[in-house]
């Protein structure tokens, strides 16, 4: 097995007066797709906002065995009141990149998702598919090792759900330096769950109550003997 690229090491967070997390332990490896599942509330946004760094941990730690470029895709994208091409290039300008040559590679990564020919346009006349799509490519533009996406398809169309579901199955497959990219993923489509993933997170009460490769969160008999709660989940008798 690889070395892991990131460990999460008995965490807890807490927001307010809500442990939103509690003694999670996991590791990640380079080119794994790592789904999250699990209720409304359960712990799926504060743990992809831990991983991303977004988030210190009240209890636990969050280590990296090596520097990682990372990017996370909210599951309603903010943009700027400018060009499509301007709010990718502006992320590349933040992270220190010449403007002309994050200008080019704007232009270069909006083909990638498709949107080449809309990269003039002001990003307030797009409709959610394709806000998404920039949204990817701003993030894909960074050459991340680490993509964490919150619900990306959640509030699309069947058209604009398959469109960005088909682009996350290309970035997953790519490499960057030669790395293989990492995806990690919060849904409630278990469809999705299905096509994009090589292992799943079920959350209940910001607790990790499953922590198994796809093929086995699917099977009815495993998760009867030994993750009831899971079980409920995929059968859609969770709350």
């Amino acid at each position: 097995m690889s070395v892991p690229i990131l460990q999460l090491q008995g965490l807890s967070l807490r927001l307010g007066q809500v442990w939103a997390l509690q003694d999670v332990s996991l590791q990640l490896r380079a080119g794994e797709r790592l789904a999250l599942v699990g209720a409304n509330g359960s712990g799926k946004t504060s743990l992809l906002r831990v991983m991303h760094g977004l988030c210190a941990p009240t209890v636990g730690s969050r280590s990296l065995s090596q520097p990682l470029r990372q990017a996370m895709l909210f599951q309603r994208p903010h943009m700027l009141s400018c060009s499509v091409r301007h709010n990718v290039a502006l992320a590349l300008w933040l992270a220190g990149t010449p403007w002309r040559q994050a200008s080019e590679r704007a232009l270069s990564a909006l083909a990638r998702v498709g949107l080449e020919g809309l990269a003039p346009r002001r990003a307030s006349t797009l409709s959610g598919g394709q806000l998404q799509r920039v949204a990817l490519a701003r993030a894909w533009a960074l050459e991340p090792h680490l993509l964490l996406l919150d619900e990306p398809t959640a509030s699309l169309d069947p058209h604009a759900k398959r469109e960005v579901e088909q682009l996350l199955g290309e970035f997953s497959r790519g490499q960057v330096a030669g790395q293989p990219v990492t995806l990690v993923f919060a849904s409630h489509n278990l469809g999705q769950v299905k096509r994009l993933a090589s292992r799943v997170l079920y959350l209940e009460g910001g607790r990790v109550l499953a922590d198994l490769p796809v093929h086995d969160f699917f099977n009815d008999a495993l998760l009867a003997d030994n993750y009831p709660e899971a079980q409920s989940f995929v059968r859609g008798e969770a709350i």
